[in-house]
């Protein structure tokens, strides 16, 4: 249940900045899709719904929150994002959310990804970029996003990678090659850290980094109507092959 929260909140929070950043490509009803990383499949729901003529393929190591019912030219497919070995050419899009920046070969999965498009193909990434935990204006805050940060690191998730985004993608050869940010929320009625941070707090407990005062003092924030924070920006970018 605790994942199923932390996916639905991050759905919440950026689905509509991915639907405006695919809509802006000009899908057609015909283009095969890839949703790398499928999640709770919001994206890959809508893009079977928003291309009925083509074919949408959900990968994820964990397909549990996937329903392959719930569209006629939806494929579900269970696997390690790092290891399908997909047609060259197969893909009129392929998009990748919050997935690049937890993997240790991120650049080498990119690089297949824009090997997986058709000419003309559009791949679209997303990843947030944690902003240093020193600059919030909250000690509580500082002191668990360095902690969460470390804990990221550690589990060789480089929260920091989406900032090259755009050159990597030119480096592997796509062209018209643009970007936009989200600027993220903690706090409110659209937080998202609440949830996430639950699944990290075991973690974080166990090797010292914070303590329960500090995820109390957390919550108690949260509760506050008057607070809010920016933790991080989302990174958009999308390049289309030559």
């Amino acid at each position: 249940m605790e994942e199923r929260e932390r996916l639905e909140a991050i759905q919440r929070a950026v689905d509509g900045r991915t639907v405006e950043v695919v809509e802006g490509l000009s899908p057609r009803r015909s283009w095969d899709c890839l949703e790398l990383g499928a999640g709770a499949g919001s994206i890959a729901y809508w893009l079977a719904g928003r291309c009925p003529d083509g074919r949408t393929v959900a990968v994820d190591l964990d397909t549990g929150f996937l329903d392959p019912g719930r569209a006629a030219n939806l494929e579900v497919v269970r696997a390690d994002v790092t290891a399908p070995d997909f047609t060259p050419g197969r893909f009129d899009l392929v998009h990748a959310r919050f997935l690049l920046c937890h993997l240790s070969g991120r650049d080498d999965v990119l690089a297949r990804a824009v090997d997986w498009l058709r000419p003309g193909g559009w791949l679209v990434v997303e990843d947030p970029y944690l902003l240093p935990a020193e600059t919030s204006s909250f000690p509580v805050v500082r002191r668990i996003m360095h902690a969460y940060l470390e804990d990221c690191a550690a589990r060789g998730s480089d929260m920091t990678w989406a900032r090259g985004l755009p050159t990597s993608m030119l480096r592997a050869g796509l062209v018209d090659v643009d970007y936009s940010g989200l600027l993220g929320r903690m706090g409110g009625a659209e937080d998202r850290w609440a949830p996430l941070l639950r699944r990290a707090a075991p973690a974080l407990l166990a090797n010292g980094s914070v303590t329960e005062a500090d995820l109390a003092g957390f919550d108690a924030l949260l509760a506050d109507p008057a607070f809010l924070d920016v933790p991080q920006f989302t990174m958009s970018a999308w390049g289309r092959r030559g």
